[in-house]
């Protein structure tokens, strides 16, 4: 399974890349705004900063509009994936933007009859809300197990599954568990992927042993 990161910081895309655990990123408009510069001074950084995908919403919400300003963002950077949302004009767009050749994120998943819908359309990849179908009591990774199972049966299709709203550790295990290519995370939780107790105990514990030996490496 890949790692795309969930932020505009271009600091922690730097920082993460250099680690080589950054497969991607996505931003939404939420992101973009925290970052306080204008869109598409971030999204250019980022692609210069990352070589796979990273991911530019639309914020119109009909058809017209969206496919404007797909094409706006889609010219910032050639891996420039343009997000969309999973509504009817959304699909509407992916089918246009993807048949002109750009790559198009479907967002905004919550049924795996959407993600059926973004994958007809043409999808690059379609990012179903783990986290958030959580919220309402929901389970999300059941919606990612569906989706699996649907494309698994259609050969046609060409979609990525990219679970999106990843809140923990637990959340990444059970999506490449459920089949999903891409897990797209924020930089905190992708961090803390390393940790694990009895990690830093034996380390410790290996430290100790070490420092009593009096030697050096160096």
């Amino acid at each position: 399974m890949k790692f795309f990161v969930d932020t505009a910081d271009i600091g922690e895309i730097r920082e993460l890349a250099a680690a080589g655990v950054v497969d991607g990123v996505t931003t939404n408009p939420s992101l973009i705004a925290k970052a306080g510069r204008p869109i598409r001074e971030v999204i250019k950084e980022i692609c210069e900063a990352i070589k796979g995908p990273v991911s530019a919403e639309v914020t119109a919400t009909e058809f017209g509009g969206m496919v404007a300003e797909g094409e706006q963002l889609a010219g910032i950077a050639p891996n420039v994936a343009i997000k969309v949302p999973s509504t009817w004009d959304g699909f509407r767009a992916c089918r246009a933007l993807s048949e002109s050749g750009l790559k198009v994120n479907v967002t905004l998943c919550f049924s795996a009859n959407q993600a059926l819908l973004a994958a007809k359309a043409g999808a690059g990849y379609i990012s179903p809300f783990v986290g958030r179908l959580d919220d309402i009591g929901l389970d999300g990774m059941e919606v990612v197990r569906e989706i699996r199972a649907m494309y698994n049966n259609d050969e046609s299709f060409n979609t990525e599954i990219l679970a999106s709203s990843i809140r923990t550790p637990l959340h990444v295990t059970q999506a490449a568990m459920a089949g999903a290519d891409i897990a797209t995370v924020p930089p905190g939780v992708l961090r803390s992927l390393s940790n694990h107790p009895l990690t830093e105990r034996g380390l410790a514990s290996f430290l100790a042993d070490w420092g009593r030996s009096g030697q050096a490496i160096l």
